[in-house]
């Protein structure tokens, strides 16, 4: 399974590639047909999203790969309404949107942890099979409670009084 993924990945970036920088060759070998105008970008686009595609396939954190796909398309879409003199009413939106996803997947997971959520970070290291070590200074309980978070350290942290006494008790 982890060979043909690999195999899927370099073929998928490949391919991207190639739509990067050869878009209309690679129109003319799989449809026949030369790509032209405004086909030429929106094929370019779909290279990037390829190639993020081959990097997400690639053993490791898909995270890179969304990263990869939206830096890129931002950048991109960035050069054509400023230098290629195209843009739509949804360009800069959209070059805008796919910046603050970019910087979404960079922030350290503190920051875009809620309250009660997690962040994108957390869920596909759980999904991965990566599970936090119980006995990591930095692990904690945490519980609401009438709308304040109290936190009770699993090691290291001071015992009350009372639980001093029951501890004491029981030995």
């Amino acid at each position: 399974m982890k060979r043909a993924l690999v195999l899927a990945a370099v073929g998928e970036a490949a391919t991207g590639l190639a739509l990067l920088v050869v878009p209309s060759i690679v129109g003319k070998l799989l449809l026949g047909e030369e790509l032209t105008g405004v086909a030429v970008p929106v094929a370019r686009v779909a290279g990037i999203a390829l190639i993020g595609l081959g990097v997400a396939c690639w053993p490791g954190t898909p995270i890179l790969g969304m990263l990869t796909y939206g830096a890129a398309v931002a950048v991109y879409l960035a050069y054509l309404g400023l230098a290629g003199g195209l843009g739509g009413i949804l360009l800069w939106p959209a070059v805008a949107l796919h910046v603050v996803l970019a910087i979404l997947l960079v922030l350290p997971d503190h920051i875009l942890d809620g309250p009660r959520g997690a962040s994108l970070r957390s869920i596909v290291r759980r999904q991965s099979g990566h599970v936090p070590s119980r006995r990591s200074r930095t692990c904690c309980n945490c519980r609401r409670t009438s709308g304040r978070v109290q936190r009770a350290l699993l090691r290291g942290g001071k015992r009350s009084a009372e639980r001093e006494e029951s501890v004491r008790d029981s030995a």
